[in-house]
């Protein structure tokens, strides 16, 4: 598998990552006052796996540039 392949697969495991983080904020600020303590916990989560794909990307971005 190329380091191509590889990062592509990255993205998308990311990008699952991600949509389930941000599932889990949802259903947390739907459930408002319940559990309101764990807004930051929830959000700092969601806030790093956000920045992780980010980051992940502009790079899968660059190696395609570069072929």
């Amino acid at each position: 598998m190329s380091k191509l392949d590889e990062m592509g697969k990255k993205v998308r495991k990311l990008q699952l990552g991600a949509a389930v983080a941000k599932m889990k904020l949802r259903d947390l600020a739907e459930d408002l006052p319940v559990q309101w303590t764990e807004i930051e916990e929830v959000a700092e989560e969601t806030f790093a796996v956000f920045a992780e794909l980010d980051a992940a990307k502009r790079e899968l971005a660059a190696m395609k540039n570069l072929r």
